[in-house]
């Protein structure tokens, strides 16, 4: 089988304006990359669905169809240990809201907060009706539920260190 070179489809993507930030499954180790044998294990465990075959036929994160309730079954089902449950955080992803969300621009949506089960997104109401949506990174744990509920995509998921 041959795989896709990941340094030429980043090129093409990046000349055509479509840059997605690819996320590592949770738990990656900081060798991920020299460690994963591409085997589809952690795939075929994940319970959510969200870890798909990537670029170059490893393993990421997609939160399109929902998110990642950190049950840890990849990590517990990959055998060469490039994905390590610890103690902590699977991952660095912390939910960062847009602009154009809808509540932020004066229409009822709590779709996000909804869906948090960490409680991490408030929503403070404004003179007007208007509701400023916020979310405490502290209790944030990047399972991107909130993600996937989103009807405009107004939430992004990113790395914070």
């Amino acid at each position: 089988m041959t795989l896709a070179n990941p340094s030429r489809r980043a090129l093409f993507r990046s000349l055509s304006g479509s840059i997605e930030p690819v996320l590592a499954p949770p738990w990656a180790s900081a060798d991920f990359k020299v460690l994963c044998t591409r085997c589809n294990d952690c795939i075929d465990a994940c319970e959510t669905g969200i870890l798909k075959r990537g670029d170059g036929g490893y393993p990421q994160a997609d939160f399109d169809a929902g998110g990642c309730t950190l049950c840890a079954e990849c990590a517990n089902a990959c055998e060469p240990r490039a994905l390590l449950k610890h103690d902590g955080l699977p991952w660095p992803l912390k939910a960062v809201i847009e602009g154009h969300c809808l509540s932020a621009n004066g229409v009822i949506c709590r779709a996000c907060g909804d869906a948090c089960d960490q409680r991490a997104i408030h929503f403070r109401i404004q003179t007007g009706g208007r509701a400023q949506v916020s979310i405490d990174a502290e209790l944030c744990n990047g399972c991107g539920f909130c993600y996937a509920l989103c009807p405009e995509g107004a939430i992004q998921l990113r790395e914070m260190t």
